[in-house]
This record gives structure tokens, sequence and C-alpha cells, in this order.
């Protein structure tokens, strides 16, 4: 009986002292106030027998990266690459301590990548406490039934008795095809017996591909003023330069429109959509063969429609999908039938006042969109009960100034981080490629760019 009101009386401490902690990070700015959700303080510690009512909330120790970041080349000819990082313990704290890294993926490819798929792609060997390394496997948890909320890629690593300072080594070898992961700031968590927090913090990865990869690496296409089609590749360097441009052929200016359903890459792959000045719309599927980018064209829907000559912009949904302002500014969505047909699902509205914006184009995961005073914002292709009525979340503000761009468009990544980027050309021909994060609002476009290219002025349409 002692004891429990002994226990009492520090949860009642507890409560009481405890303070919030402030989320961390940096916050995107939004149009309705929004924050990443920050570390909230740990469950109150465990206590040593002896402590008394009068003790206070212990805060959970740190984690700390020897030599952050770890640059880690995703090919197996590469060997492997040492994560080392030390956790402090609070006193008091004993018992066997679990230790689990997670991996916090968003920017999952399509081509059925999962979170056990991945696992299974990285072989390591662990090391805790100055034991020996041996094999430890990192698991999906999407297919357990202990795992709840998304789908994670984690380690938990051998169990150890609690001490002041616990180091650990974890090899890592990654399959040449992870080389999408890019850079990771993954979480990691020292739990006590009951689940208790008693320490945290994170390591972070850099995850290269020995050579690039042609599936993650975006193309541009330019059309010029005689009509002929160009196309550019990326080199995947850290400065986003792309390859000279090759010809695609010519014609291409009997389209008032050209849309890309899917994001364009390197191995010429990716599906264009492009609407005729009839108000025919004709689909083009990528081929996967240099020199000839598409298949022949086929209409997409009703061959003799020319419902699309209504429209006044169209752009990607996120999903395979498209998009249509009609004159008055209502959004209609047209769902793809399936991956592998050229038809889509009838219309369905989603809403009007899009006349405020005077640019719509596809990015990342959802499009953007910029008003009239120049400010960009975010559209998100919903995940949550998906709907055709609903194809976006809330939009999101990205920032001002994007006035200065007559063209705007998303690719797949130009660099070497295996995400997304926005290139934007000024009325002058310079184009710019902006860096893009994973964030809590899907990719974010970031205040940093760099100058890829100029003379981009000979084109009118930069898709």
């Amino acid at each position: 009986m002692t004891r429990r009101t002994s226990s009492l009386a520090l949860a009642t401490v507890l409560v009481a002292t405890l303070a919030p902690v402030a989320a961390g990070g940096t916050a995107v700015a939004a149009s309705a106030s929004s924050t990443a959700p920050g570390a909230g303080p740990g469950a109150a510690l465990s206590t040593a027998p002896g402590t008394t009512a009068e003790a206070t909330a212990v805060e959970p120790g740190r984690i700390v990266q020897e030599d952050p970041p770890l640059r880690v080349i995703a090919s197996p000819e590469a060997g492997s690459a040492t994560l080392r990082f030390r956790a402090t313990v609070p006193a008091g704290v004993t018992g066997p301590l679990k230790t689990r890294i997670t991996l916090p993926i968003t920017n999952w490819p399509p081509a059925g990548w999962t979170d056990y798929r991945v696992a299974a792609l990285i072989t390591s060997a662990c090391s805790v406490a100055g034991t020996r390394l041996a094999p430890c496997s990192w698991a999906g948890t999407t297919l357990s039934e202990e795992e709840e909320g998304p789908a994670r890629v984690v380690l938990d690593l051998p169990a150890t008795e609690a001490e002041p300072l616990i180091s650990y080594l974890v090899d890592l070898e990654l399959h040449h095809s992870l080389d999408w992961l890019g850079n990771l700031d993954a979480p990691v968590e020292l739990r006590s017996a009951d689940g208790t927090v008693v320490s945290r913090g994170t390591v972070r990865l850099e995850v290269v591909g020995d050579s690039p990869s042609p599936f993650t690496l975006g193309a541009v296409y330019g059309r010029d003023k005689e009509g002929v089609l160009w196309r550019y590749e990326a080199k995947g360097l850290e400065d986003r330069k792309l390859t000279p441009r090759t010809r695609v052929g010519g014609g291409w200016n009997v389209y008032e429109r050209v849309v890309p359903l899917t994001r364009m890459d390197a191995r010429n792959m990716g599906e264009l959509v492009a609407q005729d000045k009839q108000g025919h719309l004709w689909y083009y599927r990528g081929t996967a063969y240099p020199g000839a980018p598409f298949k022949p064209r086929v209409p997409l829907g009703d061959a003799a429609s020319t419902e699309w000559k209504q429209y006044t912009a169209l752009a990607a949904n996120g999903r395979g999908g498209l998009v249509a302002r009609d004159r008055d500014g209502v959004l209609w969505n047209y769902e793809k039938s399936s991956q592998r047909d050229e038809r889509l699902k009838p219309r369905v509205r989603v809403g009007g006042g899009w006349n405020a914006y005077d640019l719509i184009t596809g990015y990342a995961d959802g499009l953007v969109a910029r008003d009239r005073d120049g400010v960009l914002w975010k559209y998100n292709a919903t995940t949550a009960y998906p709907a055709p009525y609903r194809p976006f979340d809330a939009r999101w503000r990205v920032g001002g100034g994007w006035k200065v761009y007559n063209a705007v468009a998303g690719t797949k990544e130009l660099g070497r981080w295996s995400r997304t980027d926005l290139l934007a050309r000024e009325t002058n021909g310079d184009l710019w490629a902006y860096d893009s994060a994973p964030s809590g609002f899907g990719y974010a476009t970031t205040s940093i760019r760099r100058r890829i290219g100029w003379g981009w002025n000979i084109y009118d349409l930069v898709i």
C-alpha cells in the first residue's frame, strides 16, 4: 500500500511539472495555420527503489550520431557503411532496453514499392554495447498485426541492459534499386520493458546511387515556335544541369496544351496527353526506347468528342487522371479507369473559384496553382478516403514572388536525392530549378533555387 501511495504522489508531481515541448523543425507556410508534429515529453520514467514522492520528472536521454550525416551508396559493390551513435540513459532506469530505428520514407515511387519490399533489400549487422557484430533484419510494419499507423521500415536492435552510456554500430548495405531513398532524418528511440521512452534522437542518412538510376531521374520537354518537341534529361548531378537536347519530332504545334499525366523520366517512360485545337484529347505512352520516347498517339476517350475545348486549364490530378477548369472557374476531375487503360471515367465536379489562378500545373503528389498576386499554392492529392469529388487536400501556401515566371513545371528528380523538382522560367529565358523536401505537407518546394539553363524563351511550351 505504501508503494502505491508513493506512485500516485509521483504521478501528481509529474503532471504538475512537465511542460509542453515546442514542435521542432521549420514550419512550411500554409494557408491554414499548421505546424509539424513535435516531440512531446515522454511518459514518466520508472523509478528506482527508494525514490521518494518529491522526485522531479526525468527527461529522456539524448541519442547522438557520430559524424553525421552518414553517406550510404546504394550498391552492394560499394561495400557497407557503418552508422555509429550513442545513447545516454537517465539515472534510475533499469531493466532491458529495446532500441528502434525508423526510416521516415515519404517519397514512395510507383511500381509496387512497399515497406516490406524496401526492408528486404537492406542488409545489416548490428553491435550493441560493444557486442560482436551480428546480422539484424529490417522489417515493414504493414504486415504486422501489432503495428498501427502508416507504413514504416524499422530496425529493432537487440535488447540490452541499461547503462549510463550505450554505444551502437549498424552496418548498412543497400540494393542498388534503393537509390531513390535520398536524405533521411531517421528517429531512434530507446524504450524500457513497459514501453516508456527513455532516450530519443535522430540519425541522418544520405542515400545516393553508385550511378543514378534513370528511373529516379527526370526528363524535361520544350516545344519551339516551329512545333518541334525537344527532350532534355537529368544528369543526376548536384547542380541539376541537364543533358544537351535531342529532337523528338515535329508537328506538335497542332496542340494547344500538352500535359504530363505522370512525371516523365530518363528511361523514356511516362504518359502525356495533348489537346488539339479542335478540342480532341490524345494520349501518348512512353516507350522506354532511346530516340523514340512515345508510342503512336491514341484518342483518350471518344475520338469524336470535342468536349475539351471548353476548358481553360488542364493538369494531372496526382493519381494518373486529369483535372480541367472550365470558363466559369469550375474544376472537374477525370479519374483514370486503370493504370493500363487509356480511358477516363466520367467527370465529377470538384468546386468553383478556380479562376483565381492564372497558372495550374501538376507537381509531385498533386498540383500547384499561382494566383493573380503571384502567390503559389500547393494541393496534395488526397490519400484519406479518396473520392472523385475530393481529389485534393486543403491548399497550403508555398510563397509569393512567382509572378516573374511565365512557365512552371513539375519534374522528377534532376539531382541525386530521389525527390521531385519544380522548374520555373523567367521572361528573359533563364530556367530555374527549385529544390523540394518531404514534409508533413507531402513534397514541399523550398526557397533554394539553381539556374540550370538560359535561352529557354525559344520555347512556347515547357513541361
